[in-house]
């Protein structure tokens, strides 16, 4: 069962690293409906691998049970560690693509609040925050 549980893991994660990737894609070019469509199947594929990666936890805790005396390198076969170590690559993969990812949110995130502060004109309010100046908007005339 730990080898599906890992193979199962693995694909979990491509999945994601297909997704952000498409994210990426999609907000270099101004697709954010494409986006915001993906975000329930993201947040699905992340509780799946969460479930598998608890169970690949148990599997292992049980074999340490069963041979407290064993070392991990006894208790896992070839196959099972290359297939953890493949989990930890991708992993890694994901961790890349989500910083990488995150600088272009940061940025279209800073693009769109310069934006609003540009058509709203705000005045800072100390320590506690933004409040705008909505008077000066509106022009009355008698």
């Amino acid at each position: 069962m730990l080898i599906h549980y890992l193979d199962k893991a693995a694909e979990d994660l491509q999945t994601l690293i297909d997704l952000t990737e498409k994210d990426i894609d999609d907000i270099k070019a101004a697709r954010h409906d494409a986006m915001f469509e993906r975000i329930k199947t993201k947040e699905h594929t992340l509780l799946t691998f969460e479930n598998r990666k608890a169970l690949i936890d148990n599997e292992i805790n049980n074999l340490v049970k069963a041979n407290p005396n064993s070392e991990m390198d006894e208790l896992l076969d070839e196959e099972v560690q290359q297939k953890l170590n493949t989990l930890r690559e991708k992993l890694e993969e994901l961790q890349e693509l989500n910083r990488y990812y995150a600088r272009f949110v940061i940025t279209v995130g800073e693009f769109y609040n310069a934006l609003y502060e540009e058509m709203l004109p705000v005045e800072k309010d100390g320590y506690t925050g933004k409040n705008a100046k909505l008077a000066s908007l509106i022009e009355v005339r008698a």
